[in-house]
């Protein structure tokens, strides 16, 4: 397994992972942060600009892992790769939401 593709597994999952919370919260109506609120990533957007976003980073998310490389679920490289980039997505959005979402108690200390 060469390193374009150990990158695109990687950030295939960061994709995935983040694609979940903006595609759930929209389809439930709620608004959420995203890249397009005033300001980014702080601001709310509305629930059909995170349905939209969630998709598109549901869509990034499965062109990186399935059509670089030879994506192998029962690799262990593979499924490390895309792991490690959805922990590594899912820890930064859970601090970074949880100030917003009452969360992240550390950040009101």
């Amino acid at each position: 397994m060469n390193w374009h593709s150990v990158v695109s597994y990687f950030f295939g999952g960061a994709f995935a992972a983040n694609a979940i919370p903006h595609f759930v919260a929209g389809t439930m109506g709620h608004a959420f942060q995203s890249p397009f609120a005033k300001p980014p990533g702080k601001g709310l957007s509305s629930s059909t600009v995170n349905v939209i976003w969630g998709f598109f980073n549901a869509v990034i998310g499965y062109l990186l892992v399935a059509h670089v490389g030879a994506f192998d679920p029962r690799a262990t490289p593979h499924m490390l790769a895309f792991g490690l980039g959805a922990l590594l997505i899912s820890i930064f959005s859970a601090r970074h939401f949880g100030q917003f979402h009452g969360g992240n108690t550390s950040a009101r200390s």
